[in-house]
C-alpha cells in the first residue's frame, strides 16, 4: 500500500489572500491598520491561534489570553466562508487525479482549522481526494508535534508514506513521526529550501507522482 499526505495551506492552496483579507477585517473593525500579504505569510504556519497571536502583536492588540481567544473565535468564524480569494496551485488537481489512478491512498494535515480546511475542500471539490483528514484543532496538538501526522497516517492504514508541505512546521513534523518529507518550494516557507530538511523538493505538481513513487522506493 502507497500513502501521501498533504499539508494544505501553501501546500494545495495558495489561500493566504483570503486569509490577509479576514485578518484585515478584525484589525478594521477594531481601527487598526492593515497587514500586507508578506506579512501574512509570516504569520501562518502554526495554527490559527498562533497566527492571532502574532496579529495581535504586530497591530498592538491586547494580547491577554481571553482577548486573543476572542480575537481567534472571530478569525475562523470569518475564515471558515472564505474562498473568493484562493487558488489551487497550478497541477495540483491533475497530480492528485494520477495519484488516485496509481492507488494511492491521500490523507491531509494542516493546522487550518478543521471547520475552514473541510468547508474549503468543499468549495474546490477535493473533499473526496482525501480519505483522513485532520485540523489544527481535531487534536490536543498539532504540527510539528507527530501526533496529527501520525493519526491520518493510522487512518489510512499505516504502510509506506511520504508527506508533503511547504514549510519548515511540515519538515519538523514529518521528522518527528521519521517519514520522508517532499517540499514544495512555491509556498509560505520562511527560509531557503537549503536551510530545511527535506528528502526531495519540487515546485511543478506535475513531478511530484513519480517522485513520491521514488522516495518510497528510496531512490
Amino acid at each position: 500500500m502507497k500513502t501521501i499526505i498533504f499539508d494544505l495551506d501553501g501546500t494545495l492552496l495558495d489561500s493566504a489572500p483570503d486569509i490577509r483579507a479576514t485578518a484585515n477585517t478584525l484589525l478594521e473593525r477594531r481601527g487598526r491598520a492593515p497587514i500586507t500579504l508578506a506579512q501574512t505569510h509570516g504569520f501562518i504556519g502554526a495554527g490559527a491561534g498562533a497566527f492571532v497571536t502574532r496579529l495581535a502583536a504586530a497591530a498592538g492588540l491586547p494580547s491577554d489570553a481571553p482577548a486573543l481567544a476572542r480575537l481567534e473565535a472571530e478569525f475562523v468564524e470569518i475564515y471558515e466562508h472564505a474562498h473568493a480569494l484562493t487558488r489551487v496551485y497550478p497541477g495540483v488537481e491533475a497530480a492528485l487525479e494520477r495519484l488516485g489512478r496509481a492507488g494511492w491512498r491521500m490523507g491531509l494535515c494542516t493546522n487550518k482549522p478543521i471547520g475552514p480546511a473541510r468547508a474549503v475542500l468543499a468549495h474546490f471539490s477535493l473533499s473526496d481526494r482525501f480519505a483522513a483528514v485532520v485540523g489544527g484543532d481535531s487534536l490536543p496538538v498539532r504540527k510539528p508535534d507527530p501526533a496529527p501526522l501520525r493519526h491520518v497516517h493510522a487512518a489510512l492504514g499505516g504502510g509506506r508514506a511520504v508527506y508533503v508541505g511547504d514549510s519548515e512546521v511540515d519538515a519538523l513534523t514529518a521528522a518527528a513521526a521519521a517519514l520522508p518529507f517532499a517540499l514544495f518550494t512555491e509556498g509560505y516557507r520562511q527560509s531557503a529550501p537549503e536551510e530545511i530538511v527535506h528528502q526531495a523538493r519540487f515546485a511543478d505538481f506535475g513531478l511530484l507522482p513519480d517522485l513520491a513513487e521514488g522516495l518510497l522506493a528510496g531512490t
